[in-house]
Formats: structure tokens, sequence, C-alpha cells
């Protein structure tokens, strides 16, 4: 297809995912369930697990194969953006009092799902067909631990805002916690990229140039962001013109040394000044981009998922093992460091809840590692149902806790009138 052709193929494209995600999450919020979980819902049902299997040749006609990578470079602008909200956020929330209880709880939550799929990847080579030719299985099971040791940071600010849940003990060590563990991640994943290549050249080039991009991030680039935010007599669209500025040069630089863009843009975040004006930049910056770039990019993720590989025994098996250690290793390594940290009980479980949802950051981390090679359609597909079970059963989980905590307290109540 021409660039004349792609145009009008995205643009219905794009109507087709807006509208359907939009219906979705009309749907998925009457049981409670954020905006996120329906999103990445309508993804899948737009792939070839639904709309491509009943109905091939609306779904090739809507999504040709050309249109691939004009998704994939509209959602990464969607992406770069979210990630830099995420690492604004993650200032906002790292620096409180729980630090330390926040980074023994993420320590926890990371280290234990991490060795847990990397036992899980090691057992499964040779017994299940998820791998990919070529890559090293110590490479693979590294990138599968990775990704069942994030949190979805970004879904943990909006779950705990809409619940007003940000003052309390536990929404607020959820927050600290996902901040550092996402942080954590993403270094991980970094160096899980660069292992990949086989070759000390990239290997160095991803080390050095981040190294680089740090100190440059840390000097000149705070300074820079600070200005642009505080200069006096600039209006809201020349700050929102320079952020953006800079932020895409720090998404470009980490493509350039396959640390890849979101890395940027989530260090870039966490560089930008708190101020009045940078709560406006990164405002008018989200905006557009819930609404019609990430959309796109959960999409994009559908068109690569296959549920339809679960036919093979084996692979579901894989998947259901995975679902079941990455809640293990997520929710009960919380939840057990939230407790010896002297947390309450009630506490320690709500943070496990929290921060056991993986929603779009596991996608994130998927997507990149599809394009790197790491990971073909079967593993893809198996980590996709990881990211879905422990997204959707998150606020069912935290309703659950509440009603059973109301009754706890109702209870008590009758027991002190009777005394």
């Amino acid at each position: 297809m021409t660039p004349v052709q792609l145009a009008p193929a995205f643009f219905l494209a794009a109507v087709v995912i807006l509208l359907t995600c939009r219906v979705v999450v009309l749907v998925t919020g009457r049981f409670g369930q954020p905006p996120v979980v329906g999103e990445m819902i309508a993804g899948v049902l737009l792939g070839p697990s639904l709309f491509g299997l009943v109905a091939p040749g609306a779904s090739a006609a809507v999504f040709p194969p050309q249109l691939g990578p004009v998704l994939y470079v509209a959602s990464q602008i969607g992406l770069v953006v979210l990630m830099f909200r995420a690492g604004y956020e993650f200032r906002a929330h790292a620096g409180r009092e729980l630090i330390g209880t926040a980074a023994v709880v993420s320590a926890a939550g990371a280290l234990l799902p991490l060795v847990l799929g990397i036992v899980l990847t090691v057992v499964a080579h040779g017994r299940v067909d998820v791998f990919v030719d070529g890559v090293s299985v110590w490479v693979t099971a590294a990138f599968v631990g990775v990704t069942l040791a994030v949190t979805a940071f970004p879904m943990l600010v909006r779950i705990i805002t809409e619940r007003g849940l940000a003052g309390s003990r536990y929404g607020s060590l959820a927050l600290a916690s996902g901040a550092v563990d996402d942080a954590v991640a993403w270094l991980l994943l970094a160096g899980v990229l660069s292992a990949a290549s086989g070759e000390p050249g990239p290997i160095l080039t991803a080390v050095g140039g981040s190294l680089v991009f740090l100190a440059v991030l840390a000097l000149p680039g705070r300074r820079v962001l600070a200005w642009i935010v505080t200069r006096p007599g600039s209006s809201d669209e020349t700050r929102l013109l320079l952020t953006v500025a800079v932020l895409f040069c720090g998404a470009w630089f980490t493509d350039v040394i396959e640390l890849y863009a979101v890395f940027g843009a989530f260090c870039v975040g966490m560089a930008m000044p708190r101020h009045e004006a940078s709560d406006r930049v990164v405002r008018t910056t989200q905006a557009m981009t819930q609404v019609v770039l990430v959309p796109l990019f959960f999409a994009y993720s559908g068109l690569n998922t296959r549920f339809d590989l679960f036919a093979d025994p084996a692979v579901l098996a894989f998947a259901a093992a995975a679902v079941v250690l990455a809640v293990v290793g997520k929710f009960g390594g919380c939840w057990a460091a939230a407790r010896l940290r002297g947390e309450p009980a009630s506490v320690a479980v709500r943070v496990g809840t929290l921060m056991n949802a993986r929603g779009l950051m596991q996608l994130i981390a998927l997507n990149i590692g599809l394009q790197a090679g790491i990971v073909g359609p079967a593993m893809f597909t198996a980590l996709v149902l990881v990211a879905l079970v422990t997204t959707v059963m998150t606020v069912p989980v935290l309703r659950w806790l509440d009603r059973r905590d109301a009754r706890a307290d109702s209870a008590s109540e009758v027991v002190v009138k009777w005394h």
C-alpha cells in the first residue's frame, strides 16, 4: 500500500478501535473495572482471537498487514507520553516517608516473581513450544521473569485516585511501591534486551549510552526543564512545545541505544520539576493520549495475540502456570514484605492486591520483547493472559476486602453494644 492508501486505512482502523474500546469500557465499567481493563479486552477482541476468527475478510480489510507499522508508531507516541506521566508521578510518591517500606515491598514484589518466572521458563524449555529459535533460554527466562515482576503503576494511580484512596495508608504505600517497582523493572528489562543481542557492542552502547543519558538528564536536563516551566512570560503552549521537544529527544536517544523510547520518557518524567505549570503540561499531554493514542496500542497488541494457540494443552498449561506464579510471586511477596515491615494485615493484603496488577506496563514490555525477537506469538499470548487476569481481578478483590472488613466492623459494633 502507498502512503496515500495507508492514510484512509489508518483513519478507518482508528475509528473502529476507538469506538470498540469505548463500548467495551462502558460495559466493563458496569462491573467496576477501570477503563484500562476495557481497553485491554477490546484490543484482544479486535485481533485474530475474535474479529479475525469470525470475520477474517472484514478483519483483513480493516487491519491490513501494511497498517501494523503505522499503528505501532502512533501508539509509541501515546506510550511515550504515558510513561512521561508515570515518571512524573514517581517523583510525587517515591519521595514520601514511606520510601523505606516501599523499597522493601517493591524489592520483594519484584524478586519473587522474577525468580519464579525464570524457574518456570527453564522447566518449560524442551517441553512447551513457546520459545524462539536462536534465542538463549536464559535470555527468554530473564525476560519472562521481568514481565512477571512489573506493576501497572499508571493503573494504580487511576484506581487509587478514583476510589479516593490517595490519603490512605495502603494507597500511599502502593503508589510508592509501584513507582519503585516499575523503575527497577525497566532497568532490568534494559539489561535483558542488551544481553539478548549476544554481542558486547550493543551491551556497551546501551550501558554507556544510559549513563550518558542519565548524567545529561540529571544536570543540564533538569535545569532546562526547570527553565521551561518557570521562565517568566512563557505561555502554556510554549511550555508544552518545549517540554515535548525534550521528551521526544529523550525517547529518540534511548531508542537509538536500544533501551527503547518508554525508558527515556519515564526518566524525563522523573526529571520534570514539581510545579503548577508542570502539572498543567502533564494534564494537557495526557488528554489526547489517554483517549486516542493509548487505545491504538491495545489494538496493536491485540493483533499479535492469538488465543487459538491455547488449543495446544502444553501452551495452555504454561499460561495457567504463569498466571498462578505471577499472582503468588507478586501478591505473596508484597504482602509478606509489608507484614514484615509491621504493616497491619488489612494494609498488607490491599498493597499486595494493588501491586499484583500488571495491565499496560506488562503489555508494553511484551511488545518490546516481540519487536526485539525475544518472544514469539505463543509466549506473547501466554503472557498477555497474565496481564489480563491479574488486572481484571484487582478491583473485585478490593471490593471483596472492603465488604469483608465492613461485615467485621458491624459484628464488632454489635458485640460492643451487647456487652
